[in-house]
């Protein structure tokens, strides 16, 4: 009992960096370098994942509805852990949950990799979402405390950035492994990156605990309430309300469900969502807060998070089935692809620094969103076939990806002013929750507008309804006082 409470006391120590490593002036970029690799991996996962899901279907013998499961489980349970995890890590520490979160990550896609069902398959991705939440709960906390006021949007856009560069790497790395290799090395190549992340998490981060004795006595929660028990009753209706809704959704795209049992998943997403609003006015430590989630900024900021990854992921999933239908082989549709979250990881970098000094955060929102939106109507508006197919789509995917890439760096910076400090990794935790629920309906939307009309005549659909959304986004966007 001593030798594991001793192990368990050295696992959740946290150690500071070397001291010539913390001296540096430059120390603080290396952090956030490091939790770009970690933001890096999460997106490369996502959407190399999606270029496997033909793969999967041969090899399971199943239809694709239920190979989007691969996808969901993962979304539904980062999006379920991602609060309390982010309550947890301001107990235990955020360089030590960040740290452990490489490495359940890792082990999970290495037991991916060898699964040889269906069912293990999803199970280990729901293995891996618990390890995603542990990095990206902290990552946006890390990277807001731990560089200079001054530097944060550009901090922020670097870690968009590195989110981008993955997705942007994933079609076409996703395309030569499964071709070249096997749907597993999907999985695997998960590991490596992970282990490098491990060390350099060790070195370059920054220790995030006190390192001081806590004062016995009743403590705070985030929104300014006494401390209570753990919200159980809210982590179980937030689940249930996500899950039912999504898998209502994949029921009406394919998934083989008798109508009785969707009507009563949107009857359970409903009742879910209206006693997790009752639930967490009432509990003592709410898992949303919402003292935080009515802070002025905060709900409209978490709602343009949400539309921002909606619009980004809803054309990685679409893409290819349009272009296939447009004649394009699955290389050439992948490298086309592509052009979006590159233009996404390029603007988040340096787009700022190209627009005036003088224009705000809400206005580099607006903008964003207003060319992301024009960039997706002029996608829906294309032709449906010819050889000028590819030259037309690519314009309007760089101007797509452009503008996401100016608005969710502001939006992000946005919502982390108006949110205190002592509150960092909990309002990081639902800025990624906001992100991957957006990311969750991205991925289920296409399928249900191309089951539902067709290849061409839904993916138009789907894409002029993003344009709306886009417009939507713009409108939401606001300013708030710093906090």
């Amino acid at each position: 009992m001593n030798a594991a409470s001793t192990l368990t006391a050295r696992l959740l120590t946290e150690h500071p960096r070397p001291r010539v490593i913390a001296g540096r002036r430059y120390a603080h970029w290396l952090a956030v370098g490091t939790v770009c690799l970690g933001a890096f991996l999460g997106q490369l996962t996502a959407s190399v994942t999606a270029l496997a899901y033909p793969a999967l279907q041969r090899h399971f013998h199943t239809g694709f509805a239920a190979v989007e499961w691969v996808a969901l489980a993962y979304l539904l349970v980062l999006v379920a852990l991602l609060a309390p995890v982010g309550r947890l890590s301001d107990l235990v520490g955020r360089k030590t949950m960040y740290l452990g979160g490489f490495a359940v990550f890792a082990l999970a896609s290495l037991g991916a990799g060898f699964a040889g069902n269906l069912a293990t398959l999803v199970a280990c991705r729901a293995v891996q979402a618990v390890g995603g939440a542990m990095m990206q709960a902290n990552s946006v906390a890390l990277v807001a405390r731990g560089v200079p006021e001054h530097a944060m949007r550009r901090a922020l856009g670097v870690q968009a950035a590195a989110q981008g560069l993955g997705l942007a790497l994933g079609p076409s790395l996703g395309g030569l492994l499964v071709e070249h290799a096997s749907w597993r090395w999907v999985f695997w190549i998960n590991v490596p990156i992970g282990l490098v992340g491990i060390l350099a998490g060790w070195f370059l981060l920054p220790r995030t605990q006190s390192g001081t004795q806590r004062v016995p006595g009743p403590r705070r929660s985030d929104d300014g309430r006494q401390a209570g028990r753990f919200d159980l009753g809210g982590l179980l209706l937030l689940t249930g309300s996500t899950t039912a809704l999504l898998l209502a959704l994949s029921a009406a795209s394919g998934l083989p469900l008798p109508g009785p049992a969707v009507a009563g998943l949107l009857l359970a997403a409903v009742l879910c969502a209206l006693g997790l609003v009752r639930q967490e006015r009432r509990a003592t430590r709410p898992i949303l807060a919402p003292g935080l989630v009515n802070t002025p900024g905060v709900r409209p900021g978490l709602a343009v998070s949400l539309i921002g990854y909606l619009l980004l992921f809803c054309p990685l999933v679409l893409g290819p089935v349009l272009l296939a239908e447009a004649g394009l082989s699955t290389a050439r549709a992948g490298l086309l692809i592509t052009l979006l979250p590159a233009a996404f990881a390029v603007a988040a970098t340096v787009g700022g620094a190209l627009l005036p000094r003088g224009w705000t955060d809400v206005t580099r929102c607006r903008l964003g969103a207003a060319l992301a939106g024009t960039g997706l109507l002029c996608c829906a508006l294309l032709p449906a076939a010819g050889a000028t197919v590819p030259l037309l789509v690519a314009v309007p995917l760089l101007l797509a990806g452009g503008g996401l890439g100016l608005l969710l760096p502001a939006n992000n910076a946005l919502v982390m002013r108006a949110i205190p400090a002592e509150c960092s990794a909990v309002g990081g935790g639902m800025v990624n929750m906001a992100r991957s629920l957006g990311t969750a309906l991205g991925t289920a939307l296409p399928v249900l507008g191309v089951h539902l009309a067709g290849p061409a005549q839904g993916g138009r659909s789907v894409l002029l309804a993003l344009a709306v959304v886009a417009a939507v986004g713009a409108v939401l966007t606001r300013s708030v006082r710093r906090r």
